[in-house]
């Protein structure tokens, strides 16, 4: 299926928030994505999706509406040379192939525009789906963190799976 990657306008808040108002989105995210998703959450996110320079944050554009957003997050301190990647789809989207193709993209992005050397995902124990995404495109399992998760009143275990940048990159 075509998409593109593409930074967040004010006029995606319409299809941002039919899309993302989503239990079955939410449950696999931290808990910064709300649900329900109002009108005033996505004016915020976009706001912080063009709030950085140069952009962490893209829309995923599927027939010409936001259907999902990824991202590349640098991180500060002695985790300098490392960036956390996270995204979302659209429910009616998944499986369509999108999500392996935009993080291969977020990953080339990330590594060409900053100074780090490594990216990387933390899911649920539970959500299989994005765990395929990060093996089918490259990433590696680094660590199995027992219950350190909580969401929703459940505690779950963390993945981190993880990317290392290409020497010739």
């Amino acid at each position: 299926m075509q998409f593109e990657l593409r930074p967040f306008h004010l006029s995606d808040l319409s299809s941002l928030v039919k899309h993302a108002n989503n239990y079955n989105i939410a449950k696999n995210l931290s808990n910064k994505f709300p649900f329900p998703y109002t009108q005033d959450h996505g004016v915020a996110f976009i706001n912080l999706a063009l709030s950085a320079n140069p952009l962490q944050i893209f829309a995923i554009v599927v027939n010409g509406e936001v259907a999902g957003s990824i991202g590349v997050h640098p991180q500060t301190d002695f985790y300098c040379k490392n960036a956390e990647m996270g995204y979302w789809i659209a429910e009616e989207y998944w499986g369509q192939g999108i999500v392996p193709e935009a993080v291969k993209l977020m990953v080339n992005y990330g590594f060409k525009t900053f100074d780090i050397t490594r990216i990387f995902a933390r899911t649920f124990d539970t959500n299989f789906k994005s765990q395929r995404v990060l093996e089918k495109v490259g990433f590696t399992l680094e660590a199995e963190l027992k219950e350190t998760f909580y969401k929703n009143g459940t505690v779950y275990d963390e993945l981190i799976y993880a990317v290392r940048k290409p020497i010739n990159v």
